[in-house]
C-alpha cells in the first residue's frame, strides 16, 4: 500500500484530535459557542461528531493492521489486541484518577479508587477496538455487517424494553448503577450517568466496524473519483436512514443511539472523501501538515491535552485556579466567548508544538 493513504488517515485522525482538544478545554464552559458544546440531550451539534469519528478512524487504521495480526495465528492475534486494548483502557482509567491525591486540611490524601470513574473516552476506544477486532477476525466483513445490523436493532430494543430515552430512565444508566454504583459513574450531567457506559458500548463497536470496511474499500478500489462518489452516495443513504430512524429512536450522543451511529458514519462518509479528493487526487497537502502532526502521535497528544490541563486546575494564582485566572485576566480581554475559544485554541497549539517537536525528532509513541 502507498504511504499516501496513511497520510490521509493521519490527517483525518489529526482533525478529530484537534477538535477533541478544542471542545474539551474551553476557557469557560458557560461562555462557549453553541457548536462547540454537546447537545443537551436529543439532537446533534458539530461537537457530537468528533468522538464517533475517532472510533471510525480507529477502524480505518485497523484495515491496515488487522490482517497482519491475523496471519500470525489466533494466539498471537489475541495477545496483540488484548495488550493494546488493556493498555488504552488502563490509560483512560488512570487519566480520570489523576492526579491521584488532593489536599485536605493541610495534608495530602489519596483519591479513593472507590470514587474513580471506570468508563470514559479511551476506555470506549479500547473496548470498541477489542470487540471489533474479534468480530472481523472470525466473522470477516459479511459477519461484521450482520453483527452491526443486529447490534443496532438489538440496542434499540433493549433501550425500549428496559426503560425510556430520558436521562434518568434509560437502560444504560440502570445497568451501570446495578453493576458499578453511582460513585464510579460520570457526574457531569448533575446526576450519576455515564455517556460512555457499558451498554452503550455495543452500538459504538459499529462505528469501528464501519471505519474498517471503508478503509478496506479504499485500499481495494484506490483513490479514484469512483471511490469518492460511491462513498458519498453511501454517506447520503446513511444520513437518510438515520434521520428517518430519528423520528422513533432519537439521535442522541449520550445514549449513543443507533440513529446516532448511522448519522455520524454518514457524515464520515461525506467528509473523508473530500479529504481524499483534496490530498490524493489534487495533491494539495501543505495545509494538512498541521493535522498530520496530531495524527502521528494521536494517543500521546490526547493524553497530554487531558493530563496537562489538570495542572492548570491544581495550581492557584490569587486564590483562583491557574485555569480560571488565565481566562479571566488574559483571554477574557478579547470577549467572553472569543476568549473562551482562544483559550482552547492556545492549548491546542501548545500540544501541537510538542507534537511538532516529536515529529521532527521522529518520536512516535504507539501502543
Amino acid at each position: 500500500m502507498k504511504s499516501e493513504r496513511f497520510y490521509s488517515l493521519d490527517v483525518f485522525r489529526g482533525i478529530t484530535v484537534a477538535l477533541m482538544i478544542i471542545v474539551n478545554t474551553p476557557g469557560n464552559h458557560e461562555t462557549t459557542f453553541a457548536p462547540l458544546l454537546h447537545a443537551t440531550w436529543n439532537g446533534f451539534t458539530p461537537t457530537d461528531w468528533v468522538f464517533p469519528t475517532f472510533m471510525f478512524v480507529v477502524g480505518n487504521a485497523m484495515s491496515f493492521s488487522l490482517a497482519k495480526y491475523s496471519e500470525k495465528g489466533n494466539v498471537a492475534f489475541f495477545k496483540k489486541i488484548f495488550y493494546r486494548s488493556a493498555v488504552i483502557f488502563l490509560l483512560g482509567y488512570l487519566m480520570y484518577w489523576f492526579p491521584f491525591f488532593h489536599e485536605s486540611e493541610g495534608t495530602i490524601v489519596f483519591n479513593p479508587i472507590s470514587e474513580t470513574r471506570i468508563f470514559g473516552v479511551l476506555q470506549r476506544i479500547a473496548l470498541g477496538y477489542f470487540f471489533a477486532s474479534i468480530i472481523l477476525h472470525f466473522w470477516k466483513i459479511k459477519g461484521a455487517i450482520l453483527f452491526s445490523i443486529v447490534a443496532l436493532l438489538g440496542y434499540w430494543g433493549l433501550l425500549s424494553y428496559f426503560g425510556d430515552y430520558t436521562l434518568l430512565g434509560n437502560a444504560v444508566l440502570k445497568l451501570d448503577l446495578a453493576l458499578f454504583g453511582s460513585n464510579h459513574l460520570y457526574h457531569g450531567e448533575g446526576v450519576a450517568f455515564d455517556p460512555e457506559g457499558l451498554l452503550s458500548t455495543l452500538p459504538s463497536i459499529v462505528n469501528v466496524i464501519c471505519g474498517y470496511i471503508v478503509g478496506m474499500f479504499i485500499r481495494e478500489k484506490g483513490n479514484t473519483f469512483e471511490t469518492i462518489s460511491k462513498l458519498m452516495i453511501a454517506g447520503t443513504i446513511f444520513l437518510f436512514v438515520a434521520l428517518s430512524w430519528d423520528m422513533v429512536f432519537p439521535i442522541n450522543k449520550k445514549l449513543w443511539t443507533s440513529s446516532y451511529v448511522l448519522f455520524t458514519v454518514g457524515l464520515d462518509l461525506l467528509i473523508l472523501p473530500i479529504i481524499l479528493f483534496v490530498i490524493e487526487i489534487n495533491k494539495i497537502k501543505r495545509w494538512a501538515y498541521f493535522f498530520e502532526v496530531l495524527g502521528k502521535n494521536t494517543l500521546f497528544i490526547y493524553l497530554l491535552s487531558e493530563v496537562g490541563i489538570v495542572f492548570f486546575w491544581i495550581f492557584n494564582v490569587e486564590n483562583v485556579s491557574l485555569y480560571g485566572w488565565l481566562y479571566q485576566n488574559v483571554f477574557r480581554l478579547v470577549g467572553e466567548y472569543f476568549g473562551s475559544l482562544l483559550f482552547a485554541v492556545s492549548w491546542l497549539l501548545t500540544c501541537w508544538l510538542i507534537g511538532y517537536w516529536m515529529d521532527k525528532k521522529k518520536i512516535y509513541i504507539k501502543v
